[in-house]
C-alpha cells in the first residue's frame, strides 16, 4: 500500500492575474515518500506552472488566483481566490520541497565565489556546523560529478555544469520532495547518467521525485506514474506501461502521448550526416587558425578562501588559468552546417564566443568571410555573426516580441526592410501571433525560438547556435530544423553546439567533438 502523500494538490483552476484563460484546470496530483512521477507535456502545457505551484515558487495570490488546495506533510491549505486565502511561507515550504527550474541560474545565490561556497550557502543560512557542511559539500559534489569544479567560479561553468550545481544546491539539505523542470537539458551523457543514479539513490532514501519534461528521457520509463498535461489539464495518468511507453505514437490506444512530446526514438542516431555542400566561390565564411584560449588565473586573495574548502587536487579542463582551447583549426563554408559535441565543460560555448569577438584568442586568428576580426568592434562583427546564447534570457530585453526582433534592424537595413525581416523571422519560428506579447511571458521553448528569430532577422553570414534544442518539444524542433535548413540554403554557415547526437546527425554535414581543448571529427 502506498504511504500518505508528502505533497499533494487539487487544482480546480489557476489563473494568472493578467491571464484570460486558466493556466491550469482540473489537475489533481499526489506524491508519496519514495515515489517517482514524471509530468509530461509539450511547450505551453502548464508543466512549469504546476511545478512552481507545487514548490511554493508561485504563491497563490501574489501571481494568480487558485481555486483548490495544496497539501504538504498532512497540512492542507484551501484556496478560493478570495482575500481570505492562506499565505504560503515560501522559505518554510522550500525546506520540504526542493525545486530546480528550467533556468538553473535562478537557483544560485550569485554572491558566492566558488562552487563549494554556492553548495554550502543554504546550509550556512540554516546554521549547519562547518565540519558537517564540508562533508555535505564533498558528498553532493561527488554525486553530481562536480569534484573537479569545487574551487571554480560558478559564472564560468558550462550550461550542463551549472545545471548539476543547481541540482546540488537543491538536494544538499535533503528535502523530502524534489521537483525538477527539464533536468536533463544541457547535460552530456555522463551528466545524464549521474543524474539517473542520483534519482535512484534519492528514491531509495524515501525522497519523492517529480520530473517535468517535454521529452521521454530513458530514466522516465522507470517512473511509477506518468501524468500527461495538455492545455493546462490532465489528459492521461497512470504507469508508463499502460501509456504506450517506448512505443510509437498510436500503438496503444489506452494512452497516447501528445504528438509534440519528444521521444528518443524520433531521432535516428545511426543516420549518416548529410553530404557537404558543393565548392563555394570566395573565402570561407568562418575560419579559425591555431586558436588557443585560457581564462585568467584566479586572484591570490580568492585562492586562499578556496583552499579552505577544497581538499583534493582539482584538474578540470575549464579551471581558470588552464587552456580551454588548444590550437583549434576550423573552416566552415557558406551553406555548411557543422555540429560540435563534447562533454560538459569542454569549452564549446567558449569556442562559439570567439566567432564574433566576445572572447579574444590568446593565440591564433579568427576570420569571418576572409577578414581578421581581431581589431574589429564586437558590434560590427555581430552583424556578420549571429550568436544564439544557451540561455535566452541573456539576449532578451525588450517590451514586446516584435520589438525584440526589430531591435537595431533599422540601422542595419533601413526601416522598411527591418519591418519585413522582423515579421518574416517571427513567422519562421512560429511566433507571428505572439508579436505584441511580452517575451518574459512566453514559455521557455518560445523564448528560445524568439532568441533565434532575433538572430535570423539579421541574416548573418555565420550562425552560431549554443544548445538550440534545449526546452524544445517536437513542434519546436521542427521549426528549428526548418529555420536552420533555410538559413543554410540561403548561404549562411551554421555551427551548432549540442548534446543531442541524434539531432546533430539529422541536421549537420559534419560532426566534430571538442574535448581536451581540441577539435576532432566525431
Amino acid at each position: 500500500m502506498p504511504g500518505k502523500p508528502v505533497l499533494a494538490a487539487g487544482i480546480r483552476q489557476f489563473t494568472f492575474h493578467d491571464g484570460q484563460t486558466p493556466a491550469l484546470q482540473d489537475v489533481t496530483v499526489s506524491f508519496a515518500p519514495g515515489s517517482f512521477t514524471a509530468i509530461l507535456g509539450a511547450s505551453g502545457s502548464g508543466k512549469s506552472t504546476l511545478g512552481r505551484l507545487l514548490a511554493g515558487w508561485l504563491p497563490p495570490g501574489g501571481h494568480g488566483l487558485l481555486a483548490g488546495f495544496l497539501e504538504l506533510s498532512g497540512t492542507r491549505l484551501e484556496f478560493d481566490g478570495g482575500p481570505g486565502d492562506p499565505r504560503i511561507d515560501a522559505a518554510q515550504w522550500g525546506r520540504h520541497v526542493g525545486f530546480v527550474p528550467q533556468d538553473p541560474g535562478s537557483v544560485l545565490s550569485t554572491v558566492r565565489a566558488t562552487v563549494a561556497e554556492e553548495l554550502a550557502f543554504g546550509l550556512e543560512n540554516a546554521g549547519t556546523e562547518r565540519a558537517d557542511m564540508q562533508v555535505a559539500v564533498e558528498r553532493t559534489a561527488g554525486l553530481l560529478g562536480l569534484r573537479n569544479q569545487l574551487d571554480q567560479d560558478p559564472a564560468r561553468l558550462s550550461g550542463g555544469q551549472l545545471r548539476r550545481l543547481a541540482i546540488g544546491c537543491t538536494i544538499i539539505a535533503g528535502p523530502p520532495v524534489l521537483v525538477m523542470d527539464e533536468p536533463f537539458a544541457s547535460l552530456d551523457t555522463a551528466g545524464a547518467d549521474d543524474l539517473a543514479t542520483l534519482v535512484r539513490d534519492l528514491l531509495k532514501r524515501g525522497t519523492a521525485v517529480v520530473i517535468l519534461s517535454q521529452m521521454v528521457d530513458p530514466l522516465l520509463l522507470d517512473a511509477d506514474t506518468w501524468v500527461v498535461l495538455s492545455g493546462g489539464t490532465v489528459t492521461a495518468c497512470g504507469p508508463p506501461a499502460g501509456m504506450g511507453a517506448g512505443h510509437a505514437e498510436g500503438s496503444n490506444g489506452a494512452g497516447m502521448l501528445p504528438r509534440a512530446i519528444r521521444r528518443p526514438a524520433e531521432r535516428n542516431a545511426a543516420a549518416p550526416p548529410k553530404p557537404p555542400p558543393g565548392p563555394q566561390a570566395g573565402p570561407a565564411a568562418l575560419q579559425l587558425r591555431g586558436v588557443s584560449f585560457a581564462y585568467p588565473a584566479p586572484q591570490t586573495h580568492g585562492e586562499r578562501r578556496r583552499k579552505r574548502w577544497v581538499k583534493a587536487v582539482r584538474t578540470g579542463d575549464s579551471t581558470p588559468g588552464t587552456p580551454v582551447l588548444q590550437d583549434v583549426h576550423l573552416t566552415v563554408q557558406s551553406g555548411e552546417i557543422v555540429a560540435v559535441t563534447g562533454p560538459n565543460g569542454a569549452g564549446k560555448s567558449t569556442l562559439l564566443r570567439h566567432f564574433n569577438g566576445l572572447l579574444k584568442p590568446t593565440a591564433g586568428t579568427v576570420l569571418v568571410s576572409g577578414n581578421d576580426i581581431s581589431g574589429a568592434p564586437v558590434g560590427r562583427t555581430a552583424a556578420a555573426v549571429g550568436l544564439l546564447f544557451q540561455q535566452p534570457r541573456d539576449q532578451l530585453f525588450e517590451r514586446t516580441v516584435l520589438r525584440e526582433v526589430s531591435f537595431g534592424l533599422d540601422r542595419l537595413v533601413g526601416p522598411d526592410m527591418a519591418a519585413e525581416r522582423a515579421v518574416a523571422a517571427l513567422q519562421a519560428v512560429g511566433l507571428a501571433k505572439a508579436a505584441h506579447g511580452h517575451p518574459a511571458e512566453l514559455p521557455a521553448s518560445a523564448q528560445r525560438l524568439l532568441a533565434l528569430a532575433t538572430v535570423l532577422a539579421r541574416r548573418p553570414a555565420v550562425l552560431a547556435l549554443d544548445e538550440p534544442t534545449v526546452a524544445l518539444d517536437g513542434d519546436g524542433l521542427a521549426l528549428l530544423d526548418a529555420a536552420v535548413g533555410s538559413a543554410a540554403a540561403e548561404g549562411a554557415a551554421v555551427v551548432l553546439v549540442t548534446h543531442d547526437l541524434g539531432y546533430a546527425r539529422t541536421v549537420a554535414h559534419r560532426i566534430l567533438t571538442l574535448d581536451g581543448g581540441r577539435l576532432a571529427t566525431a
